[in-house]
Order: C-alpha cells, then sequence, then structure tokens
C-alpha cells in the first residue's frame, strides 16, 4: 500500500522548463554556443553543474572550476529574476486537485527536484501548503538518475521506499525512481518515459481513482 507522494518540480508541478531555457540560452550566446530547446531538453532533472557541462560540451569548450561556478552562479542569477515574478497562475493543470486529494487521503507528500530554488518556487506560487518535506539541490550530492533524492525523501516521510511513488517527467528522474525502488508515474510520453510503471500526458489524468488502485497496490 502506497502511503506516499514525492514530486519533481519543473514540468511536473510548474512549468519552469521555460526559465530554464532562457536563461542557459542567455548563457550560451555569450559563450558562443548554439543551444536549442531541443538540447534543452537534455538538462531535464539534471544539476546545475551538470547541465553547464552539458552546455560547454555543445561547444566543445573547457574551462576550471572556478570559472564553472561563475557561470552557473550568472545563469542562476537570470533564473531567479525570472521566478521571482511567478504565481499560481503558472501550476500546471491537476496538480491543485491531485495535491488536495492527497493531503484528503492522509498520503504524505515530498518535493524531490534537483533545483536549490525550489522552495522560492513553492512559495511564490502558494503550492508550499501542501508539501510535508522538501528535498532539493541543497540536500543532496548525487545527481539523478542517482536515487539519493527520492531516497531522501522517502526518509524525510519516514517510509520505505517501496510504499512511495514518485512523479516524474524525465527519464533520468524516472531511472532515479526505479533504482530508489519506487513506483514511478511518468508525466509526458510512454515514447520520452519507457521506464515509468505508467505515463499520463499531464496530472489531470491522474484521478482519484488511480491513487485508490495505488493504494491498494
Amino acid at each position: 500500500m502506497y502511503q506516499g507522494a514525492i514530486f519533481d518540480l519543473d514540468g511536473v508541478l510548474v512549468d519552469t522548463a521555460k526559465y530554464h531555457f532562457l536563461a542557459w540560452q542567455a548563457l550560451a550566446q555569450k559563450l558562443g554556443i548554439h543551444f536549442t530547446e531541443r538540447d534543452n531538453e537534455r538538462l531535464k532533472g539534471v544539476s546545475r553543474m551538470a547541465s553547464l557541462d552539458v552546455l560547454l560540451s555543445l561547444g566543445d569548450q573547457q574551462y576550471d572550476t572556478a570559472t564553472k561556478e561563475k557561470f552557473a552562479q550568472e545563469k542562476n542569477d537570470l533564473y531567479v529574476s525570472y521566478i521571482e515574478k511567478m504565481d499560481a497562475t503558472e501550476i500546471l493543470p491537476g496538480v491543485t486537485a491531485l495535491l488536495t486529494h492527497l493531503q484528503q487521503e492522509k498520503i504524505k507528500i515530498c518535493l524531490g527536484s534537483a533545483s536549490k530554488n525550489a522552495p522560492l518556487i513553492l512559495k511564490r506560487t502558494g503550492l508550499d501548503q501542501y508539501f510535508d518535506a522538501i528535498v532539493d539541490g541543497n540536500d543532496v550530492q548525487k545527481a539523478k538518475p542517482d536515487p539519493e533524492v527520492f531516497l531522501k525523501g522517502a526518509e524525510k516521510l519516514g517510509l520505505a521506499p517501496t510504499f512511495c511513488v514518485v512523479f516524474e517527467d524525465a527519464l533520468a528522474g524516472c531511472e532515479a525512481g526505479k533504482a530508489g525502488g519506487m513506483y514511478v508515474v511518468g508525466v509526458g510520453t510512454k515514447e520520452n518515459l519507457p521506464l515509468a510503471d505508467e505515463v499520463h500526458a499531464n496530472l489531470v489524468d491522474f484521478t482519484g481513482d488511480h491513487l485508490f488502485q495505488l493504494k491498494k497496490l
């Protein structure tokens, strides 16, 4: 019986991917690197420094650690300037209804995100009221597909991983959830998320009936 739900943030609860793209694209332009939305897909669920490595590889560029940290900070400063303007209108379809239903069913809720800005985003959108625990980029050392973020989430909820359901929109995130021994609900397409146990186009499709069935498993 599932007793906990662990959610990725970007692309599952809110659409911040567009802001990540704009910020990474600005850095890429500064460095003379061609960076497209397709390239941005490779950064989903990946840590900031790992994302920077991907971007730099597109331009076959290498820098020392200090310079890379400077670039990452520049990107993050621009990204934060975007998300500071977010509000509840940017919550993705079905999210609020699902989180409310989870609370009513006494299922514990945790955030499991690589983003170090997750608390700010939850506060700006008003979603912070639903979460019993938060694990973000400030809490983990290993990026997805390593399961660390989800295992820490289960630990914070006081649950064994096998009692938790992970909601993810990225391949690396689905891989992390499965590596952690959890049931994975993919948000997107089966083609892009082949490792997920089930896939829905969005959380509108994940109804109370689905939750009831999961609780019985």
